[in-house]
C-alpha cells in the first residue's frame, strides 16, 4: 500500500469484495433494476412502528446477508465500516448494536459507501483486518423529515429535487479470493464549496467535488476515461451529471461514453416521477451491490471507477443560511 500523487492510495495486496447485498423500498422495487436487488419491500416500515426504525431493520438484515453470502461465519468479520444520514448515525448504530462485532460508524453524506470501503480497503491492504463489513443506508421518510420538510405538508418538489434512495447495500471485504473483484486504487476527495444553498439541488451542490475528485484520480494514476468500461458517480443525478459531463470535458477528459450516475439508474425519470433521480447513502450502495457487482462477477464490465458524492450538509446549518460543501471519494474495482 503506498501513496501515488496527490491524494490517491494504491492498493499493492489486493482487497477482494467477496460478497454483496442489497434491500430497496417500494418505490426502488419498481425501477428499472428492480429484478437485480436482493428483498424489495412492499412497504415502507416493514413492521416497524417509525421510518428510523425501519431503516435500522433493514441495514441489520442487509448486513446479515451479506455476511451470510460470503460464507464467512460472523465470528470472522474483523470490523464493521456503516454510516447513514440521521443525527449521529442511528440507523446504523441502532440497527447493528446486536451484531457483536467491531464497529467503526462513519459520516461523509451520500459518499459514505465508498467512504467505508475506502476505508475497509486500508484496514486490509496494511495488515489490520481480514474481512471486514461496509454498509450503508437511506430512506425517503426519515430524510425528507430530518432535512426538509414534514411528509405530512406535502410540499411540492422543484424540478431540481431528487428523491431519497430507501434501501441498504453491502459488502464483505477480504483477503481471500473466491473469484471475486478487487479494489485497486483509493482516490479521497476534498471538500469542495460552490456556494450553493437550495436544499433541493443537491446534485448541483455535489458535481464539483465529482469532477476534483475523478480528475485528480485520473492524474494521480495516469489513467484516462477510456481506461474504465464504467465511470460511475453516486447520486448527482441528472442535473449533477450533466454538470460533470461538461466540466470534466473542459479539463481535457471526455467521459461522455462510459459515464452515469446512480441517481438516473435507479428510477424511471418518466414514469415515476422522481424529478432529477435518486439520492442518498443507498442510492450507490444498492445500485452497486445489486446491479454493478454481478456485472463484474459476470466479467460483462472488467474496470469500474466508483464516485460516491455527498453533501455535507443538515437542518442547523440549513437554517442558518449557510452553503452546501460537497465531497466526492473514489475507489477503482477491476476484475481481470
Amino acid at each position: 500500500m503506498k501513496k501515488i500523487g496527490s491524494q490517491t492510495i494504491q492498493l499493492e495486496n489486493k482487497v477482494y469484495i467477496l460478497s454483496s447485498a442489497s434491500i430497496v423500498g417500494p418505490k426502488e422495487s419498481e425501477g428499472p433494476l428492480a429484478k437485480h436487488f436482493d428483498l424489495c419491500l412492499d412497504d415502507e416500515f416493514w413492521g416497524e412502528k417509525t421510518w428510523e426504525k425501519a431503516e435500522s431493520k433493514i441495514i441489520k438484515e442487509c448486513v446479515n446477508m451479506v455476511v451470510a453470502k460470503s460464507g464467512l461465519a460472523s465470528q470472522d468479520i474483523d470490523l464493521c465500516f456503516a454510516g447513514d444520514l440521521l443525527n449521529q448515525c442511528i440507523s446504523s448504530c441502532f440497527g447493528l448494536r446486536s451484531l457483536n462485532i467491531p464497529f467503526i460508524g462513519v459520516f461523509g453524506a451520500c459518499s459514505t459507501f465508498i467512504e467505508a470501503i475506502s476505508l475497509g480497503s486500508v484496514f486490509i491492504a496494511g495488515n489490520a483486518a481480514k474481512n471486514v463489513v461496509c454498509a450503508t443506508s437511506s430512506h425517503f421518510c426519515s430524510a425528507e423529515k430530518q432535512f426538509r420538510y414534514p411528509l405530512e405538508l406535502g410540499n411540492q418538489r422543484p424540478p431540481t429535487a431528487q428523491w431519497t434512495v430507501t434501501g441498504s447495500g453491502s459488502v464483505v471485504l477480504s483477503t481471500s479470493c473466491d473469484n471475486s473483484p478487487y479494489v485497486t486504487y483509493v482516490t479521497p476527495g476534498k471538500i469542495v464549496d460552490m456556494g450553493i444553498k437550495d436544499a433541493n439541488n443537491m446534485g448541483a451542490a455535489m458535481a464539483m467535488s465529482a469532477v476534483d475528485t475523478i480528475i485528480t484520480h485520473f492524474k494521480d494514476t495516469g489513467r484516462t476515461p477510456d481506461f474504465y468500461d464504467l465511470i460511475l458517480t453516486g447520486d448527482l443525478g441528472y442535473i449533477g451529471k450533466e454538470i460533470v459531463i461538461e466540466n470534466c470535458k473542459k479539463e481535457g477528459y471526455d467521459l461522455s461514453n462510459n459515464y452515469n450516475d446512480c441517481g438516473v439508474l435507479i428510477f424511471d425519470k418518466d414514469k415515476q416521477d422522481t424529478h432529477s433521480g435518486g439520492s442518498g447513502c443507498a442510492c450507490i450502495a444498492t445500485v452497486f451491490s445489486g446491479y454493478i457487482y454481478k456485472l463484474l462477477k459476470e466479467k460483462e464490465i472488467k474496470k469500474v471507477l466508483l464516485v460516491a458524492t455527498g453533501a455535507l450538509t443538515n437542518a442547523t446549518t440549513s437554517a442558518q443560511g449557510e452553503s452546501i460543501p460537497g465531497i466526492a471519494h473514489a475507489i477503482s474495482v477491476e476484475f481481470e
